[in-house]
């Protein structure tokens, strides 16, 4: 049987994460793969993966989520299901409305 590549979307559980503006500068990628079956546990990967980053935490707690073009909004991240070949994009607030 053939190694997975652990970066392709199909692999099952991996989602596909987008930081924009703030959240790219704070991560210091644009994008990456996390394997997650919920919000929660995707929180809390890149949070481990992007512990040593200063401002990390700080700017992805406040930003906007969208899981594919539907915002989460107040819902409990634990009970937000993500499924193989998800993104998840991570909006900061953007000045000038």
């Amino acid at each position: 049987m053939a190694d997975l590549d652990p970066t392709d979307a199909q692999v099952a559980g991996t989602i596909t994460v987008h930081y924009w503006a703030a959240a790219r500068a704070a991560a210091g990628i644009a994008e990456e793969k996390v394997e997650a079956q919920n919000l929660a546990g995707l929180l809390d990967e890149i949070h481990r993966r992007h512990r040593d980053r200063d401002r990390f935490s700080d700017v992805i707690d406040m930003c906007s989520i969208l899981v594919g073009e539907t915002p989460v909004g107040a819902r409990e991240p634990a009970e937000v299901p993500l499924s193989a070949g998800d993104t998840i994009e991570f909006l900061p607030p953007f000045a000038g409305g």
